[in-house]
């Protein structure tokens, strides 16, 4: 019998040690700063999953609970922001990635080329985010299906969702957070995110129309299930008409631009509650 307790025990301490600690994210006031995400603990992933050549073609693979079977948790696959410019990684979201995983969510999160990357820019980094997505699909034998995936993308990472998620049209809902949803317009901001569309396009709208109507959220195809989460603070992507997307929108009147992405703030309240929405 005693053999048996100490089987029991090694069995118990052997799970145990496979989950790491639960992460506490004190709550915040609105209009986070960036500074205060990027400092955010965070848990590792559990596995880095190649789906191309480039070694900047990969995936963060976060799994949920390992006391529940992960397979039956929802799968979110997570484009992170910044300009979609080189200088800002998959880092950033680590922590909005392990407070996903804490909710009970899987996360496929998703690096891909960007501008200053070779092979970087439009149309390459929408290529990359495409076949980030479709890996995810067929990852160890189809263990996630896409048909109860949401897709969840912020800033230059939600404009990529937006667009991704009216092509690959199995997906369970896309959800913007603080998304770009008109390119053109965008281009014609004066902050320092807008400035650099033209590099991530190669171009400006009035050389390149064709490209920035291929490139424009607001002149593509949108998933059915799309949700836009938008902060009525949020000085780097402002709100363009958003009510002619036809889809549904959120706006939270004291949230900034990184509240999202900060698992302690009142917008990433709201974002798992979307995707225990449109989960369920």
């Amino acid at each position: 019998m005693n053999w048996l307790i100490t089987l029991s025990l090694c069995i118990f301490s052997i799970i145990a040690s496979a989950s790491p600690p639960k992460i506490t994210f004190a709550k915040v006031d609105s209009n986070v700063a960036y500074s205060k995400v990027a400092a955010l603990s965070f848990s590792p992933a559990d596995q880095k999953i190649v789906y191309g050549a480039d070694p900047l073609q990969y995936a963060l693979l976060w799994r949920a609970n390992e006391l529940d079977t992960a397979a039956q948790k929802p799968l979110v696959v997570l484009i992170h922001g910044g300009c979609w410019l080189s200088a800002y990684d998959i880092q950033h979201t680590y922590a909005l990635s392990t407070g996903l995983v804490q909710a009970g969510f899987n996360v496929w999160s998703l690096e891909y080329r960007r501008t200053g990357d070779k092979g970087g820019g439009w149309p390459g980094t929408y290529d990359d985010v495409k076949a980030g997505i479709l890996a995810a699909g067929k990852y160890n034998n189809s263990e996630f299906d896409l048909a109860s995936t949401v897709l969840v993308g912020h800033s230059a990472g939600g404009h990529l969702a937006l667009l991704a998620g009216g092509e690959i049209n199995n997906l369970r809902g896309v959800i913007g957070l603080a998304a770009i949803t008109d390119i053109e317009q965008y281009a014609a901001g004066e902050n320092s995110c807008q400035q650099v569309t033209k590099n991530f396009m190669q171009g400006l709208p009035k050389d390149l129309p064709e490209q920035y109507d291929l490139a424009n959220p607001s002149k593509q195809p949108l998933h059915i299930n799309t949700v836009i989460l938008q902060g009525g603070k949020d000085n780097i992507v402002p709100a363009f008409e958003l009510d002619k997307l036809d889809r549904k929108i959120i706006i939270l009147d004291d949230v900034g631009h990184f509240d999202w992405i900060h698992p302690g703030s009142e917008g990433f309240s709201t974002l798992t509650q979307r995707l225990r929405d449109l989960t369920k």
